[in-house]
């Protein structure tokens, strides 16, 4: 039935905790494992199709560089696409893209192919990304937000063990075209379930189609009381506007610039982190005179904290809060950065850079999957994800140069001094700048004209 004010964000903030909910995380979260699986396969594959004779490293750079740009670019349009046609419809649309590139790519004749299907791919990953962090929130009461967002990036962070593991198994024995085979398939399956994902109630009052959210609404009401028993009285509450397309300039207007600058720093600094420790480590400690085994074997053990982090995320997000949690996460970075920058005993490095691959996944946690779409309000949080996200990627892409230059100068002394400064500024612009979310719903987060930091 149709109703005047369908009040959709009281209306789902009050519904306990249920199956309902489960089955919404676990749905985004098989797309966008199997998205985190087929950015991580990238290593195995390169290394395989040199090997093999099929790549060069000009064909292997090629590779990573057009990964880059259709990453910037579908993250930028996840965006747009996601507050213009629905939060649903661009998670099964970027889900299938990637997949079908993927099955592309498995039968690919050229590397030339093979790159113009990863170039493909890039696009709908990062878009998954955006969209599904976004979707999630959108969901979930905010008692308990933060823990979901936080268990979702979990799931999706598995993937990076279950991409080593597989890859390890696959590629010797069958070859490189199976990895990506195994992620179209996946994506194809996780992409049928993706059609009971209901759309966003609140997405759906934003843009005035009240009959669509009531009837989304209804049954999502009916599923939570059928597995939970009578609803709590509906809270009292505004019902949320109808708001015209606005432009993205919107996001850089008085009320929305704070916000948006936020985010883009954030972004840039996790990032930056990533694409300049994670991703280097082994390179590291083979400068630092271990072999090439004895490096690899000590950086999978670092990347354990990746899931413990995420696991640890979980535990945080909704007891101190996001603005809290950010900035003492980012302090602790810092110093465990500088001591591994000090360290030379292996052993210790191990231990050390554990707790830094800890960190910097609560960071990844707290940010992307939490705090970020957190920002934003429903007519433009996925534009406000979608541009600070592109900022990132766009960091992501400069990093290893600057890492290159400052390792060239200084050694991985200079290369950690300046990511601990990049954490030492994140903490104090969000002790200072930063908004808490923490148990706020997200109209009580929509934007004001004379809004003040919390």
């Amino acid at each position: 039935m149709t109703a005047p004010t369908v009040n959709a964000g009281p209306r789902i903030d009050r519904l306990p905790i249920s199956g309902f909910h489960r089955r919404v995380l676990y749905t985004i979260g098989a797309g966008m494992f199997f998205d985190s699986f087929d950015i991580y396969l990238a290593g195995g594959v390169l290394a395989a199709l040199l090997h093999g004779g099929w790549s060069d490293m000009a064909g292997n750079a090629r590779f990573i560089s057009v990964t880059f740009v259709g990453m910037i670019i579908g993250s930028l349009l996840a965006g747009f696409m996601g507050d213009r046609f629905g939060r649903r419809f661009n998670f099964q649309f970027n889900l299938a893209l990637f997949g079908l590139a993927s099955l592309a790519g498995a039968f690919a004749p050229t590397m030339n192919w093979l790159v113009a299907c990863r170039f493909l791919m890039g696009i709908g990953l990062a878009a998954e990304i955006v969209v599904g962090y976004a979707m999630l929130t959108e969901f979930v009461p905010p008692s308990h937000r933060g823990r979901w967002g936080a268990l979702l990036s979990l799931l999706t962070n598995l993937a990076v063990f279950a991409s080593t593991f597989v890859g390890l198994c696959v590629l010797p024995t069958l070859g490189w075209r199976w990895m990506f085979a195994l992620v179209a398939a996946g994506a194809m399956v996780a992409w049928l379930f993706q059609r009971r994902l209901p759309e966003s109630p609140r997405w759906l009052e934003t843009r005035g189609r009240t009959a669509d959210a009531e009837r989304a609404l209804a049954a999502i009401e009916a599923e939570v009381e059928a597995q939970s028993g009578p609803l709590p009285e509906p809270i009292v509450g505004k019902s949320a506007p109808v708001v015209r397309q606005a432009s993205v300039w919107a996001l850089f207007s008085p009320a929305m610039l704070h916000r948006t600058l936020l985010a883009m720093l954030v972004n840039i600094v996790v990032n930056g982190i990533i694409y300049g420790f994670v991703a280097w480590v082994p390179s590291f400690m083979v400068k630092s005179g271990l072999t090439v085994t004895s490096s690899l074997l000590y950086t999978a053990v670092m990347s354990l904290g990746g899931p413990f982090g995420a696991f640890l995320g979980y535990l945080m997000a909704d007891s101190i809060g996001r603005k809290k949690g950010i900035v003492l996460v980012s302090l602790v970075a810092a110093v465990l950065g500088w001591m591994y920058a000090l360290t030379t005993n292996p052993w210790m490095l191990m231990v050390v850079g554990f707790g830094v691959f800890t960190c910097i996944y609560i960071l990844v946690a707290f940010i992307y999957a939490v705090y970020v779409p957190e920002l934003f309000p429903t007519e433009c949080r996925l534009r406000g994800t979608g541009v600070s996200t592109t900022v990132g990627r766009v960091a992501a892409m400069i990093v290893p140069y600057v890492v290159v230059m400052l390792f060239n100068a200084g050694g991985v002394t200079y290369v950690l001094a300046l990511l601990a400064g990049l954490l030492l500024l994140q903490a104090a612009v969000i002790a200072l700048w930063g908004i808490e979310t923490k148990d706020r719903s997200l109209e009580a987060l929509a934007v004001e004209p004379d809004e003040k930091t919390a």
